[in-house]
């Protein structure tokens, strides 16, 4: 093996083990959130909401529509700082973005004049990397994904899911302690919704890298999260915080367990307490 693989098979076994080593552990503190509306109305969007997320553990925030999940996320990407209380991660609190944070959104958020290749690349040419190491890496993680062979391939040549995949593999090159993903699977079909929750599973546990997940889906929560959060309808606070202990990995037969059925249905009541008010 030559040197630069030897530091790409290092790198990846750091990246691994970044929750033996503590790192990707999120802390977000009566969060407050209050705005002007173009009405000149006061908006209270997010309400004294909590979360701690440790390294490693694969976290759902779960509301209905319009409750603050987007904004919560948007908080922790540190793309919004207009807020009260505290957002820390690994210890130091989130002022801007930073490499040590990946986002995937729902709309596929690629440069159509790129490549895929060159799409997976870009997050690693602006940290400055090399750009043999740069192949290598982005090669790898193109094949972890599933799309070896289009490498050279635009946006517009893929489809939907294919898209979402360069976007999730353009986030997990860089080897981020924690990802942050806004419904990325909402815009796709229910067949290819399920295949990408399942690659999420497997490539979230390999990597072992900190996952807050937003959707207001209670079947994806189950499929994914270790611990699921729980928000109230506008504003959005901490309703309950549900601990998913069904054993991995979870197949989609899962879905027909009485375990399963038992955990949605109660998830369902408490979503729907909310809906009503």
């Amino acid at each position: 093996m030559g040197q630069l693989s030897e530091a790409a098979a290092a790198r990846d076994a750091g990246a691994a083990d970044t929750a033996a080593c503590g790192k990707g552990h999120v802390s977000v503190r009566h969060l407050n959130v209050v705005y002007q509306s173009t009405r000149g109305e006061t908006v209270h969007a997010v309400k004294d909401f909590s979360l701690e997320a440790e390294p490693g553990e694969f976290v759902c925030i779960l509301g209905p529509t319009g409750c603050g999940k987007s904004t919560v996320l948007s908080i922790v990407a540190g793309f919004v700082s207009d807020y009260q209380g505290e957002v820390l991660v690994d210890g130091k609190p989130v002022l801007e973005p930073g490499p040590d944070r990946g986002m995937v959104f729902q709309q596929y958020v690629l440069f159509p004049w790129k490549t895929v290749l060159q799409n997976v690349e870009f997050g690693l040419k602006m940290q400055g990397v090399p750009a043999a190491e740069r192949l290598e890496r982005s090669l790898a993680m193109i094949k972890k994904v599933g799309l070896a062979g289009f490498e050279a391939k635009y946006p517009f040549e893929l489809s939907g899911g294919m898209q979402q995949r360069v976007g999730i593999a353009r986030s997990l090159v860089t080897t981020p302690a924690v990802m942050l993903m806004d419904e990325p699977f909402g815009a796709l079909d229910a067949q290819t919704r399920l295949a990408m929750q399942q690659l999420l599973q497997g490539i979230g546990q390999s990597a072992g890298i900190t996952i807050l997940f937003v959707t207001h889906d209670i079947d994806e929560s189950l499929l994914l999260a270790d611990t699921i959060y729980l928000m109230t309808a506008h504003p959005g606070g901490v309703k309950e915080v549900i601990k998913n202990d069904l054993p991995r990995p979870r197949d989609p037969e899962i879905v027909a367990t009485a375990a399963y059925l038992e955990r949605k249905m109660r998830i369902m009541k408490l979503l729907q307490e909310e809906i009503k008010m």
